[in-house]
């Protein structure tokens, strides 16, 4: 080996050597600064999140103030896996993510494409004492107490309230002091943050010391009018974010467009003449040139995305995917820029371009990423169906007067009206009148729950019979519809087991990448076939281009988010990623019948006359008189009995007895129908119809007692009865290799239990199959 050879072979190294510094030598970590009893770190977003890595301590609330100075794709949303957080970014604006690290150690944090990456470090927070604010504030409230202000009160995790300026905005720095020092001037407002460009406020507070309310008094005092900002999981807000992801899908559908025209030209001249030799092709699509030309725009126009996001993250020590694909594609255009300019500096044995590489990578990449847009706009449409279930305004009293408000206004405490057919705006507890509500959104019991008095009722649900008035008890962010959103969005961004390890070899695969292209350099350079240098460095950018598998980092968070969103949408609500990978181990499936097994509608299952009525009789009299109830069964006798071509007659003296049934009069005949409660109290002796109504009972069908003119008659059932495809679902389970062993069908606890067991299996079909 040469004096030459050995000097590239030392170059080399150090190169790597610094580059393994560079990448992953000691960074220096930011430590969260104490207020207020609150860690805080401002994060700027900008092609990466500077600072990356991030000190904090357990137990203490972390407030993270994200500062998003771009509308890039790849950082609309930033995801803390391990404290199931996942939190939309507004672009050009400050976005506050709050929680309390319960536990310590490295935990990793990332856009929602996976593509960018930061590190959160949580210290161990027994033993190392408070900090000089924590000592601060500790003294304050001794002293408060001392002087009898009142007792210590422990530090609350502050809220944060934000509000959109209308009437002309805030442009101005005076404006923005005028707010501040409004808001400043509140007990327990911790930090004013004023976007006059984005026209909002962004106020961190303790709601132990200062409400909404105020904040928004102070706002107007100055001038402005304002409007609460909706919480994240509105409609407002889902709204909002559909809208960027449509702009993103046109920005990315605009880019793949000009990148695949551009292109075309070049494959088919390299793929057609070069490859396949097809003497069609016109020798003007193989002028290096021409080439250079059209691949330009797809280079600096449909790459730039990727291009300013992998500059920025090596300039920050860091390399991702869009870094590796920025190194290859620009020194592949290097190398051919090169030969078009120069082509004399090169032997003729190395002046191919690889114009075609450079479009042909470019815009793949960008189509990748317009598919992952347009599968992440469909998982938004789950979280927008669940929105759309809540009503959309809810009729209070306040000041002794009904009026009716929007759903964002609502109060806890404040009194609701809620009249037949309507949605329950928000959570609450009634307070008078009696109804029956259809809960099968939250519980997907078919059969509604009668209410009354001291009862819960669910927003979202949809009252069916009565009107009642209600004490709002949970809402906005505090309804449950508004949790099972929260969880759908968590869902989306949790990390499955599988991916930190992909996170892991995805952290070392990029510099890895460039070594391995260093190292082919000095090798080539040492033992390849002249010129050396020339040979070399065509092998080294060939490594760099061929070295973009994007779906190492996409795949499986792509996957999961793809997953929870189309399980949402069909019902299916997935706590995490973690939950989703462990779920083929498992050897027991717990399936709740309504809905699930079942068709989720009460119908009529059995007429069974005791004593002189006929079947066809006793059903035309029942039904008849349920034609003026609303109750849901007595729709489903009504329904049952018009299937069976049945004429149904008008009835007379109609009397729903509320929680026993109904009293009606048809033909003449006095028909009494519900429980064993009615026909006590019209002193009809029930011991005829018991054991009918007991079996009817344990097949898991609701029975109700039928009486015709004082005389017990009979006993009719509704189910809520077995889907037509239930058996064909559990026959597919079983081609795909999941035996059954037992079928266990419970009716007091409305489940079935299917074990699992991977010896082989028998299956015992119960009759609720319907097999």
């Amino acid at each position: 080996m040469g004096i030459q050879e050995l000097v590239v072979t030392a170059a080399g190294l150090l190169l790597i050597g610094f580059l393994a510094w560079y990448f992953f030598g000691p960074k220096q970590v930011r430590r969260a600064a104490v207020r207020g009893g609150v860690q805080e770190v401002e994060i700027t977003v900008k092609g990466g999140y500077s600072p990356d890595l991030i000190q904090v301590r357990e137990g203490v609330p972390v407030r993270l103030l994200f500062d998003r100075q771009e509308s890039s794709d790849c950082t609309a949303r930033v995801v803390f896996p391990d404290f199931g957080i996942s939190k939309s970014l507004r672009a050009f604006g400050k976005t506050v993510v709050e929680f309390v690290p319960d536990r310590a150690g490295r935990f990793g944090f990332a856009c929602g494409m996976n593509m960018l990456h930061g590190t959160l470090v949580v210290e161990q927070g027994n033993g190392a004492g408070p900090s000089a604010p924590e000592r601060a504030d500790a003294h304050a409230h001794e002293v408060a107490q001392a002087v009898g202000v009142g007792p210590m009160r422990p530090v609350a995790s502050p809220r944060v309230a934000e509000f959109a300026i209308h009437s002309g905005g805030v442009t101005c720095p005076t404006c923005v002091v005028n707010i501040e020092s409004a808001l400043a001037d509140l007990p327990g407002v911790d930090r004013v943050d004023v976007n006059f460009g984005a026209e909002r406020v962004t106020v961190a507070y303790d709601p132990q010391q200062v409400t909404t309310e105020a904040l928004h008094r102070a706002i107007t005092s100055t001038g402005y009018e304002v409007a609460d900002r909706p919480d994240p999981g509105s409609q407002d807000t889902e709204d909002a974010e559909a809208e960027a992801r449509r702009m993103e899908i046109r920005d990315l559908s605009r880019r793949v467009l000009v990148g695949a025209l551009l292109t075309a030209p070049t494959v088919v001249a390299v793929m057609g003449g070069e490859v396949l030799r097809l003497a069609w092709i016109p020798e003007w699509l193989h002028n290096a040139w021409l080439q250079l030309v059209i691949t330009s725009p797809v280079m600096f126009y449909t790459g730039w995305p990727i291009h300013r996001t992998g500059w920025l993250a090596l300039g920050r020590r860091t390399a991702d995917m869009n870094s590796l694909i920025t190194l290859g594609t620009t020194a592949a255009y290097a190398y051919s820029l090169v030969v078009t300019l120069a082509p004399g500096v090169l032997p003729e044995a190395l002046r191919a371009v690889y114009y075609e590489a450079v479009g042909v990578i470019i815009t793949l990449i960008l189509l990748g990423r317009l598919l992952e847009a347009r599968a992440k706009a469909g998982t938004g449409e789950a979280i927008r169906k669940l929105i759309g279930l809540q009503a959309k305004t809810a009729r209070v009293v306040r000041d002794g007067a009904e009026q009716e408000v929007s759903l964002e206004n609502v109060r806890i405490d404040d009194v609701v009206i809620v009249r037949p057919g309507e949605k329950v705006p928000v959570d609450g507890e009634i307070l008078n009148g009696r109804s029956t509500l259809d809960e099968s959104m939250v519980t997907g019991e078919s059969i509604p729950v009668e209410k009354g008095p001291g009862d819960v009722v669910i927003g979202a649900t949809i009252n069916q019979t009565g009107a009642f008035r209600f004490r709002a008890t949970k809402v906005g962010r505090d309804t449950m519809l508004a949790q099972i959103i929260r969880l759908v969005e968590q869902a989306q961004g949790s990390k499955a087991p599988i991916q930190r390890l992909v996170d892991l070899v995805s952290s070392y695969f990029v510099p890895a990448v460039i070594f391995i292209a260093i190292g082919t350099f000095v090798v080539w350079f040492n033992v390849g076939p002249d010129p050396a240098l020339i040979f070399a460095l065509g092998t080294s950018v060939t490594v760099l281009i061929i070295a973009c598998p994007c779906a190492l980092g996409l795949a499986t968070p792509l996957s999961i988010m793809v997953g929870t969103g189309k399980g949402a949408e069909n019902g299916i609500l997935i706590k995490s990623a973690e939950a989703l990978e462990t779920a083929h181990k498992l050897r027991t499936i717990v399936l709740d019948k309504t809905g699930t097994i079942t068709k989720g509608k009460p119908e009529l299952t059995d007429v069974v006359p005791v004593g002189s009525p006929l079947q066809e009789e006793m059903l035309r009299l029942v039904a008849s008189a349920e034609r003026s109830s609303e109750h849901p069964l007595g729709e489903a006798i009504v329904r049952g009995a018009q299937a069976r071509g049945i004429v149904l007659a008008e009835p007379r003296e109609f009397d729903s007895v509320t929680g026993k049934g109904i009293r009606a009069t048809v033909d003449s005949t006095t028909v009494l129908i519900g429980n064993r409660r009615l026909l006590a109290d019209a002193g009809i002796e029930t011991a005829a119809l018991e054991d009918e109504a007991r079996r009817l009972a344990e097949e898991g069908k609701t029975p109700m007692l039928v009486a015709l003119d004082g005389k017990p008659a009979g006993v009719v059932a509704v189910a809520d009865t077995v889907k037509e495809d239930s058996v064909a679902a559990i026959a597919a389970l079983k081609r795909l290799g999941v035996e059954i062993d037992r079928v266990r069908t419970d009716y007091d606890l409305g489940e079935f239990v299917v074990s699992l067991h991977p010896s082989p299996a028998r299956a015992i079909w119960g009759s609720s199959w319907g097999a």
